[in-house]
């Protein structure tokens, strides 16, 4: 195939039994804060200090700063979203809610700084356990990274849904902007974590965008904290199911192929940074204080609830 060898059928319907466990999983957690609570805390906690030393450690494909930072900050970024969600006031605070934006910009920087960290290993072989092929790529989805986090905008109008759930949506945070950043992250994934690209790219971005089109809209940077953590602390506890199992599944290693998707993440993120300045200048926002896209139907649709 073109961006990944052969697909055996074992293989292709364990991807789903994938997306749908990591979407059993975040609605468990959205159930009620005491479930959130035991996934996102306690049982990362003793996963620390029991099972990653040894299931993570030195010689594992899981052992370099990136694995360790992210499984962390997407934990960080489930708990403070649940503690704006459950602690009253929370919402409210203009200084709680610099916190979505920062902890989904820093996410997102650290994947760019990987990106041109593994541009400047210049490599074409097998580093820290898994095959990296450093090229121009690598600077195209940075790029594209750092675009996607310049067109974050409109957390000043998050707010906490008034139902059982508490869900945190952001009405600012629309369908194009999503689809930028599912084009850009799998194209991360696919350029310094190649052999994982099937399930830590394709599965976990779509388990966290289809609850955000057609479960609860709005609420698309819960969907995608939880499920990356869950992910994440999933991979780290068994690096084999992605690495050396019967379901792994090997990217292609094309140059052809890491060309065409880091070129769809550039493209479509530097059509939403046009979209987006566009909107600026035409409707006079202050994009660090104010709502962008609050006269488009998609905005008014979450913004209603």
């Amino acid at each position: 195939m073109f961006l990944f060898e052969t697909i055996p059928w074992y293989s292709a319907l364990m991807w789903f039994g994938v997306l749908g466990g990591l979407m059993l999983v975040n609605e468990v957690a959205r159930i009620n804060k005491w479930n959130s609570l035991f996934i996102f805390l306690v049982l990362p906690l003793g996963l620390t200090f029991i099972v990653w030393p040894t299931t993570a450690g030195e010689g594992t494909s899981m052992d370099d700063w990136f694995h360790w930072a992210k499984v962390y900050s997407a934990l960080a970024g489930c708990l403070g979203f649940l503690a704006i969600r459950h602690i009253k006031g929370a919402a409210n605070n203009k200084y709680a809610l610099i916190f979505p934006p920062f902890i989904l910009a820093l996410n997102i920087l650290e994947a760019c700084v990987r990106d041109f960290q593994v541009f400047g290993m210049g490599a074409h072989g097998m580093v820290d356990g898994v095959f990296m092929f450093s090229g121009p790529w690598n600077i195209m989805n940075g790029i594209a990274g750092l675009l996607n986090i310049i067109t974050i905008s409109g957390w000043m109008g998050i707010f906490i849904s008034k139902d059982k759930k508490k869900d945190m949506l952001w009405p600012d945070m629309l369908w194009f902007w999503i689809i930028a950043y599912d084009l850009w992250n799998f194209a991360y994934v696919y350029n310094c974590l190649s052999g994982h690209a099937f399930y830590a790219g394709a599965a976990l971005l779509v388990s966290c965008t289809i609850p955000a089109f057609v479960i609860r809209t709005g609420a698309w940077l819960q969907h995608r904290a939880q499920t990356l953590a869950i992910w994440c602390m999933f991979a780290m506890t068994y690096p084999a199911f992605i690495d050396t199992s019967m379901f792994a599944v090997k990217s292609s290693n094309s140059a052809t192929a890491l060309w065409v998707v880091s070129g769809l993440a550039l493209a479509s993120n530097i059509a939403v940074f046009v979209y987006h300045v566009y909107k600026i200048v035409k409707l006079k926002r202050n994009p660090l204080k104010e709502e962008i896209y609050t006269d488009l139907a998609a905005y008014k649709a979450v913004a209603a609830k």
